[in-house]
């Protein structure tokens, strides 16, 4: 299989064994950088959680927040993915971490001149949610010119392991600063985080960043909106992509559902106890560090897609179902802990099949639409699960009616047992669309039937990169029904 060929291509050069860590210096610099910037940001958004909660007291408040720092992140994705496409790596990099230091330093200068207003932390959020657009098309882009191929799903991983490493760190640091220092020193970290990011980009080397991939040879130059939705028209054209994008969107959309019962559930059915919170929100961060680390040591599995699949159906066992059944704290740890763990190795492995699945010059577009295609479905979710639990999941489970004459005896009639029900359909069903997924043969064998693309050297042009130059490649290259692309044919037998 083609997956078999890749993996035993990718080991060659260090005598058949995975090289761990080896070559992966500029990136780890890059990652050091991007991970205490993580950090910096979780201090300042825990900040102004609190800020925001002492000024009005209300949890709509903070649900409002949220949405300022979520929206303009996944809605502009697209058309961040174009705009980094049009740049070097480079300069999308420092375009991102620029424009979060510059909203942060605005913010400094308010804070010093006369305090923040709630209006105004708002609009600070919606700015940093319009730089963060940036990050993930502008990483995806930039990471296989830092590493090999081989090192590439190490790579994501322990991005995503910093991410996590944030959402522990950041909470616990920005407590102790919020208490003994204030929201001034805050922002001054913040301020130092997004410079160390700047510098560690300033001082490594991409190999072959040109940029300006999307520049046609003649002509004007397309509108950004129009080179945006040809990122998503990528995506779809090739079907080994579209459906392996459509099931890890569906997926992400019931896990969302589920997880937004988490919380809650855990308050309810532990009678109020923070501790309980506090363990499993750790137990999730922890999860997530440990996840990437381990993927850092391994290098991921050898067919991708099928790898990915099976943590997606683990990961809903674990951190759904099993969680949803567990009884206690220590169960809901273990659980929560495993799917955590899960997460780096799926994320991982997605990322890694878009960047050897698609030429180089489109990245940035194609990441901005799977940052949308996936985040999309998060505040649908959040927006209809808690009215859900309150007025329908709650109630009947309390009655012991309808769906609870089944998942009665599973989950229990006490307070929280209708959340956990929730939890547990959206891990059946996330579990289902894992199984089905990988009998779609588009998905299950998408490094047979989608060559990687030619790997590309700093002296290439971008006409002799495999699909590279032709959003549309040739008719249905990955079509079950033509097995005998040549292209295929060659990959198999190598």
């Amino acid at each position: 299989m083609a997956d078999s060929a890749r993996s035993h291509d990718d080991t060659a050069r260090d005598g058949g064994k995975p090289g761990r860590l080896t070559g992966m210096g500029p990136f780890m610099l890059v990652w050091s950088g991007q991970a205490v910037s993580l950090v910096g940001n979780s201090v300042l958004r825990f900040a102004f959680v609190y800020e925001t909660w002492s000024a009005t007291g209300r949890a709509t408040a903070l649900t409002t927040l949220s949405l300022c720092a979520l929206l303009p992140q996944v809605l502009l994705s697209p058309l961040a993915g174009a705009l980094v496409d049009r740049l070097d790596r480079r300069t999308a990099l420092q375009f991102a971490d620029g424009g979060g230091l510059l909203v942060v330093a605005l913010l400094g200068v308010l804070h010093l001149t006369g305090g923040l207003h709630t209006w105004e932390v708002y609009a600070a959020v919606v700015l940093l949610g319009c730089a963060a657009a940036f990050q993930f098309p502008a990483l995806g882009a930039a990471v296989p010119l830092l590493v090999d191929k081989a090192q590439l799903q190490r790579a994501n991983s322990l991005l995503a392991s910093a991410k996590s490493t944030a959402d522990v760190g950041g909470p616990a640091l920005g407590g102790l600063l919020v208490a003994f220092s204030g929201l001034g020193v805050i922002i001054v970290a913040d301020l130092v985080s997004f410079a160390l990011a700047l510098a560690a980009i300033r001082v490594v080397r991409l190999r072959g960043d040109t940029g300006s991939g999307t520049k046609p040879a003649s002509g004007p130059r397309k509108k950004l909106v129009a080179e945006a939705a040809e990122g998503m028209r990528f995506l779809f054209r090739y079907p080994s992509l579209r459906d392996l994008m459509l099931a890890f969107c569906v997926v992400n959309l019931v896990m969302v559902f589920g997880f937004a019962a988490v919380q809650p559930m855990v308050l309810a059915r532990s009678g109020g106890e923070t501790a309980a919170l506090a363990s499993v929100n750790t137990a999730i961060g922890v999860g997530g560090v440990a996840g990437g680390l381990l993927m850092a040591a391994w290098s991921g599995p050898r067919n991708r897609a099928r790898g990915m699949l099976l943590g997606i159906i683990g990961m809903c066992l674990s951190a759904q179902v099993a969680m949803a059944l567990a009884g206690g704290v220590v169960g809901w740890c273990a659980a929560i802990l495993v799917g955590a763990a899960l997460m780096p190795m799926i994320n991982g492995v997605m990322q890694a099949i878009v960047q050897t699945k698609v030429p180089r010059e489109w990245h940035g577009r194609v990441f901005g639409a799977v940052m949308f295609l996936s985040q999309i479905s998060v505040p649908l979710a959040t927006a209809v699960s808690g009215p859900l639990a309150d007025h329908v999941f709650e109630p009947r489970a309390a009655e012991g009616t309808g769906i609870f004459v089944v998942l009665g005896p599973l989950v229990g009639d006490g307070p929280g047992s209708g959340m956990a029900a929730m939890l547990l359909l959206a891990g059946l069903c996330g579990i289902a669309v894992g199984v089905l997924s990988m009998t779609r043969r588009t998905v299950r064998e998408i490094d047979t039937l989608l060559p990687d693309v030619a790997d590309e050297t700093p002296d290439d042009s971008p006409g002799d990169s495999g699909r590279s130059g032709d959003p549309e490649g040739p008719e249905n290259p990955d079509d079950p029904d033509t097995p005998d692309n040549p292209g295929n044919k060659e990959l198999v037998e190598g």
